[in-house]
């Protein structure tokens, strides 16, 4: 069901709380700066609908589908996503304060300059996604693609992956000391890129793969 931007705020206008979606589309919509604090989105479609600056904390989205959708300058705090797919979004400057993505593709997404104490991902899709200083320091990483994506001057010390991968990662000035990267990929690390894992720990194959990767031979 198509719900319009006037459609959505008469609804809010007559709430007495929040807000639940189930099946509605809101492709395309300019659904800026509205307050939809703690409403519950589910199977919803948003493909390129503008969520920018709006007030979405406390919010749930399950099985939504919401490709080049923007958030930017959003307040997204404790906001949780399960199984969406919101490849090439954007969430520039917006506020992610413990919010929660959980089995989700944000292949090309954009995540420059959030505010992200407590942002977590869990099992994530983020090829070729922009997360340029963000701190995973001390955290189980779990399932992260993040093959060809911008983590440059992000910090993953003392964090453990636990499959995933960092194939082809530009990861200029990323820290790893402690972080614990035995299982996994990493695949497309190049010469300069070595000393980023001083005091890291990978395993015998993966240092031979590397080793082989730059033309020597482990006997």
């Amino acid at each position: 069901m198509p719900v319009s931007r006037r459609e959505l705020q008469d609804l809010l206008a007559r709430a007495a709380g929040p807000l639940r979606f189930e099946r509605c589309q809101f492709d395309g919509e300019d659904l800026t700066r509205l307050d939809l604090g703690g409403a519950q989105f589910t199977d919803c479609s948003l493909a390129e609908a503008a969520f920018n600056r709006a007030m979405l904390s406390g919010s749930v989205w399950l099985g939504c589908k919401g490709r080049q959708a923007e958030f930017e300058l959003a307040d997204l705090t404790d906001t949780q996503f399960h199984r969406c797919d919101l490849n090439n979004t954007r969430w520039a400057r917006a506020k992610l304060a413990s919010a929660r993505f959980s089995q989700v593709k944000l292949t090309g997404a954009n995540f420059d300059e959030v505010s992200a104490l407590g942002l977590a991902f869990d099992d994530c899709l983020l090829v070729g996604a922009t997360l340029r200083g963000r701190s995973f320091r001390k955290q189980r990483l779990v399932g992260l693609d993040l093959s060809a994506a911008d983590v440059s001057g992000s910090d993953f010390r003392d964090a453990v992956f636990e499959g995933g991968s960092l194939r082809e990662a530009n990861l200029k000035l990323a820290r790893f000391e402690g972080a614990d990267l035995r299982s996994v990929d990493l695949g497309g690390i190049t010469v300069s890129d070595l000393g980023l894992f001083k005091g890291a720990t990978i395993s015998h194959g993966q240092a031979a793969a590397l080793m082989a990767g730059l033309g020597l031979h482990v006997a």
